[in-house]
């Protein structure tokens, strides 16, 4: 069985990030902080050499445009984030005092965890495993920009982590995440949190 390794790391900061906000699908752009930070950003090896793509959000695919070295960037929809539906600008302080115990019981349902008019990690991860998917068809190595809750569920869809509780591994945000996925379509950890050049 043969397997073609592809990489995903989230875009760069912008000032919802800052804030603490649930963007979703929210086109918020790089923050003049997350911009800089994309151009001091270099691609460990081998993943610099390798084919770019990029969620459609602006903050994915500017970030995808900036990262050094420079590439073209194929934009992919099923790379975009999670949909947090009308909770998007609100944070997750504001949400659980406004939600009480409603909110928690969202919380405490996993991979089925939806926002009102947005999406669940599961419907997600199914999205983000049909794009792994295709790469496992085109045989041909990515090394592609999305989103924190995207890349949470490829490493549910991967480990088997219902996301309950604690993640099986700590994911660092500025760093790239290594899989393989498997002509049978199955998705395997290879390395995580192997740092980029340029990120303090």
């Amino acid at each position: 069985m043969s397997a073609v390794p592809f990489a995903l790391l989230r875009h760069a900061p912008t000032e919802w990030n800052a804030a603490g906000r649930l963007q979703g699908l929210t086109d918020t752009c790089l923050s003049p902080e997350g911009e800089a930070a994309a151009r001091r950003w270099r691609l460990p090896a081998p993943a610099d050499g390798w084919k770019r793509m990029s969620s459609p959000l602006q903050r994915a695919r500017c970030t995808a445009e900036l990262l050094q070295p420079s590439a073209a960037v194929t934009v992919d929809s099923a790379l975009r984030e999670m949909s947090f539906g009308v909770w998007e600008g609100r944070t997750l302080a504001e949400l659980r005092v406004a939600g009480g115990t409603a909110f928690a019981a969202a919380e405490a349902a996993g991979l089925d965890f939806q926002p009102p008019g947005g999406e669940s990690p599961r419907t997600a991860m199914a999205r983000i495993g049909l794009w792994a998917g295709s790469i496992a068809q085109a045989g041909e190595p990515v090394v592609a920009v999305s989103h924190k809750a995207a890349i949470r569920a490829l490493l549910a869809l991967a480990t088997g982590w219902n996301m309950l509780g604690r993640p099986p591994h700590k994911l660092d945000w500025r760093s790239v995440h290594f899989f393989v996925v498997h002509d049978d379509g199955r998705v395997a950890v290879e390395r995580l949190n192997v740092p980029l050049e340029g990120a303090s």
